[in-house]
């Protein structure tokens, strides 16, 4: 067995880098016997891997080679059968159970003991033993990576004893030096022991002839130790000498700390002084630049901010503690506290007054303005063309930027007194409502008057107030609120209901215009329509974009996204403000910021949103297709608003307009289909081309020159495809109902047209569309062009028609001839009704009857004439077909010829 083990290390497991540590020759239970090997290894490598390999000899028997392996830890249950008696037999509970017989019983002890040191030294989960006699399991030891398996087993701790590079190398050089050392391991084990003990003897022989040195050695450390006591009795001395030292600079010390301690305490309080001179001392010029400064120059201005910030600091310095308990710091900050507020109470009276200075110069602008249109015996005609060339809003850059030179001064105020701060915001909030409702109403006057091109509606301007008394009074009512910043928004409300009626009256009388059909606007109309409404949002847009940004800028608001939990757009922002949970005096989190600057935008320009709503809806009474042009602009302008910023003001405007222009779009949609399904066709008239159908090409042809490169295309293409169903249904329905003009000619003619209208715009949402027009109108031509000629040739066409009845029941082709009704004679008197003369005058007759069903719009007389041509030459080669296999040589041929049909036709359509 020991060779077979050094037989497999060698050429089965040192390869592997794996070290067999027992093996066990056993055989399958109950099975016909084929030997094997189970071997329990660990890898020489860490983290060290245990396993059980089973290996058996190849099946020509000269060398062993490796079939299975099982991870010692998959092993859950060893089972020895039988603890007390001797039993070959095992069991080893893998994934599955494997049952064993061992050669021997001494074999699978020692295989099951090597099993159990394995998992008391390497695994954490623990092995059950079943069966096992207790004296193969030995007591458990902890487990390292230097400790053996056992306790006392000298042997164990040599077959588990891990070696070192050193020693490998040593061992291999000691066996290389005898060729014996493997294939005789105890002649090479005597080898060993023989040359260990002489080395042990020469050992023994050193250790003796060194012991007179040994002697010498100690004789030496017993001088030393005598030389060292007389030095430790020197150092006593020298201490007791040092003790009367040590007394006195102990005294020296304790004076030098209490000197040390006074300097301390002295460089402390210099430097607490010099801290509060330093941060809370405001210089003269500063105290008196807040308590006198100019606020109305740039130097003022300019003198008040540094002042202000000055102010600032000193208020919001760090004390230290215990500062804020002197009195000196105390009157300190309550002049401060006074300092900031009286000039937080100048401050807020003069930005009040810039406010009410600024809204009066804009009123009497405006008022200057429209005074001017309402000036009695003025060329209302003139004065309005001249105005309209002027259709802008007043620009507020020159206010906008004398605000800005206080923005710091604001940011000030929010920061020491935001009562005030907000007090401000509401004012100029309610400032800035009034003068731009009726700046922007104004506007859109004008645009309303020129939309319509009507000077009736500038009438309405001379029921405006005079400009002198009405400045007048609005500056006295503004001046009045200056000196209450919170009370300012009742006497405004004032102005804005005295003069929101006019304005009213002039927006509704505009919607009270009698509705214009689509008809009597052409295209210069709608291109004017369309350059009016792209100049309304081109003057809103940077209106309000220069409004935001003013308002971000002047009252210090954070343009960031809201967070949730905000106040929402719907809430008025009097309310909002009011119903805040914070004091007068502290700021808004800086989360809601963004939200102020928008609800700020919605008090600002309320009149916008509904402005522009009547203004589409104007341009949507005007002409149902002016929808088409809005939704393009408005969607271009909402897309540039949102690339700015997706949750300002104007985006959001915008956006719900756009809402209320696709629905106008929508309804004009439905409107087309609805008149096509209320067309009513004349009974005595032919019908031609119909009307819905020429109007889709008028819509397609307008909506194509409009939406090209549009961001709404796919509202175009839903509209189309609605609209080309409506078409399609409704031609069929009036196709049937018509009485005088045939059914296939209604279909054949309008859908020829139809299909003719898509091949020129090529619209590509509707090319199936387009193939089906298209084989509608090919198949109704056909069917129209077969009926008609079955007409001149009715008895011809009648008794032919017999003929292949009679062939598609059976009778043979050359036995038609004998049925009484279709004989020779009778075919012959058939073919003698129908002369050259006769044919051409059914010709002729049947080219004036197409002629009056077929309408001149669509010019298909010669198309359907050519088609016709075409049908009665394969009419008439069918005929002779049927002639010369029913009735093979009765020399019975028609009495015209192809080219008689030829010339017959062109001679009816050139005297046509």
């Amino acid at each position: 067995m020991t060779a077979i083990k050094h037989a497999l290390q060698r050429d089965i497991f040192t390869p592997n880098d794996e070290r067999l540590l027992s093996i066990v020759n056993v055989c399958k239970a109950g099975k016909k016997k084929k030997n094997c090997f189970l071997c329990a290894t660990v890898t020489t490598e860490r983290p060290v891997q245990v396993k059980v390999v089973k290996v058996k000899k190849s099946d020509k028997g000269d060398f062993y080679k490796r079939q299975i392996a099982w991870a010692l830890r998959d092993l859950a249950v060893v089972d020895a059968k039988d603890a007390i008696k001797e039993n070959p037999e095992f069991d080893l509970h893998f994934e599955k159970i494997y049952k064993w017989v061992a050669s021997s019983t001494a074999e699978k002890n020692a295989f099951i003991s090597c099993i159990w040191k394995l998992n008391q030294r390497y695994l954490r989960k623990k092995i059950d033993f079943v069966h096992v006699s207790s004296q193969l399991l030995e007591e458990s030891v902890p487990s390292g990576e230097n400790q053996s398996v056992t306790g006392g087993d000298e042997e164990a701790v040599d077959e588990y004893q891990e070696l070192n590079a050193r020693e490998e190398q040593d061992i291999e050089i000691m066996m290389e030096g005898c060729e014996y050392a493997i294939s005789n391991a105890e002649a090479f084990a005597e080898r060993l022991s023989r040359e260990l003990q002489v080395l042990d003897g020469a050992n023994i022989q050193s250790i003796m002839a060194s012991e007179k040195q040994v002697n010498i050695l100690m004789k030496l450390l017993d001088e030393a130790l005598k030389e060292v006591d007389q030095i430790e009795l020197k150092l006593s001395s020298y201490e007791e000498m040092l003790q009367s030292v040590k007394e006195q600079m102990d005294q020296i010390s304790e004076s030098n700390h209490l000197i040390h301690l006074s300097n301390t305490n002295n460089v402390k309080l210099l430097s607490e002084i010099e801290f509060l001179v330093n941060h809370m001392d405001l210089a003269k010029g500063h105290i008196k630049a807040l308590q006198e400064g100019d606020l109305a120059s740039s130097r003022g201005i300019e003198a008040c901010t540094n002042a202000a910030d000055a102010l600032l600091q000193c208020m919001n310095v760090a004390l230290r503690p215990g500062h804020d308990m002197l009195l000196a710091v105390k009157q300190q900050q309550q002049r401060f506290s006074d300092l900031r507020e009286h000039f937080a109470r100048r401050l807020a009276s003069h930005l009040n007054n810039v406010f009410v200075q600024q809204f009066t110069q804009a009123l009497l602008q405006l008022y200057n303005r429209s005074y001017f249109l309402s000036v009695p015996g003025h060329d209302q005609s003139s004065t309005l063309a001249q105005h309209s060339v002027e259709l802008t809003l007043p620009n507020h850059h020159p206010f906008h930027r004398d605000l800005l030179r206080y923005a710091k001064l604001m940011e000030w105020l929010k920061s020491t007194d935001y009562g005030k701060y907000e007090g401000l915001t509401k004012n100029y909030m309610d400032y800035l409502s009034r003068l731009y409702e009726r700046e922007i109403k104004d506007f859109f006057e004008v645009a309303k008057i020129k939309m319509t091109g009507t000077t009736k509606e500038s009438k309405k301007f001379a029921t405006l107030p005079r400009k002198e008394s009405a400045v007048k009074q609005e500056t006295e009512s503004l001046h009045g609120s200056s000196g209450k910043l919170t009370g300012s928004t009742s006497s405004l409300n004032k102005l804005s209901v005295q003069s929101s009626g006019n304005r009213r009256s002039q927006s509704s009388s505009l919607l009270d215009m009698g509705n214009m059909s689509a008809s009597d606007l052409d295209v210069a109309d709608r291109t004017k329509f369309d350059k009016i409404f792209e100049q309304v949002l081109s003057e809103l847009e940077p209106l309000c974009l220069a409004e935001q940004d003013f308002i971000s800028k002047f009252f210090k608001l954070q343009q960031h996204q809201s967070m949730p939990g905000t106040m929402t757009e719907a809430e008025d922002l009097d309310g909002g403000m009011s119903s805040r949970q914070h004091n007068a005096g502290t700021p808004l989190p800086v989360s809601s910021e963004k939200d102020m600057i928008r609800q700020m935008m919605i008090k600002i320009f309320r009149c916008i949103e509904p402005e522009l709503n009547n203004l589409i809806a104007l341009g949507d009474k005007i002409d149902s297709f002016n929808s088409l042009y809005m939704l393009v602009k408005m969607s271009h302008h909402v897309w540039t608003a949102q690339n700015v910023d997706p949750a300002s003001f104007l985006s959001t405007t915008l956006g719900n307009v756009l809402v209320t222009v696709k629905r106008n779009f929508d309804k004009c949609i439905s409107n087309q289909i609805r008149q096509m399904e209320e067309v009513k066709i004349s009974k005595k008239s032919k019908v031609g081309i119909l009307p819905f159908v020429a109007e889709f090409e008028e819509f397609a042809g307008l909506a194509e020159s409009i939406f090209k490169n549009a961001e709404r295309r796919g509202d175009l293409d839903k509209a189309y495809t609605k609209l080309i169903r409506g078409v399609f249904v409704n031609v069929e329905k009036v196709a049937n109902e018509s009485q005088k003009t045939p059914r296939d000619v209604v279909m054949m003619e309008n859908f020829h047209h139809i299909f003719a209208t898509l091949s020129r715009l090529k619209i590509s949402c509707l090319e199936a569309e387009k193939k089906e027009a298209k084989q509608k109108y090919t198949d109704h031509l056909q069917s129209y062009v077969i009926y008609s000629l079955g007409q001149p040739l009715e008895k011809l066409n009648h008794f032919f028609e017999g003929v292949e009845a009679r062939v598609a029941q059976g009778i043979r082709e050359e036995e038609v001839s004998y049925q009484l009704a279709f004989n020779k004679q009778e075919l012959r008197k058939v073919i003698k009704e129908y002369p050259g003369k006769e044919v051409k005058k059914g010709l002729d007759n049947l080219y004036k009857k197409v002629d009056k069903h077929l309408c001149e719009e669509e010019n298909l007389l010669q198309v359907v004439w050519h088609s016709m041509q075409d049908e009665f030459i394969r009419q008439y080669k069918h005929f002779e077909g049927l002639i010369a296999r029913c009735y093979p040589g009765s020399g019975v041929t028609m009495e015209f010829t192809i080219q008689d049909i030829l010339d017959y036709c062109s001679s009816i359509a050139q005297s046509h």
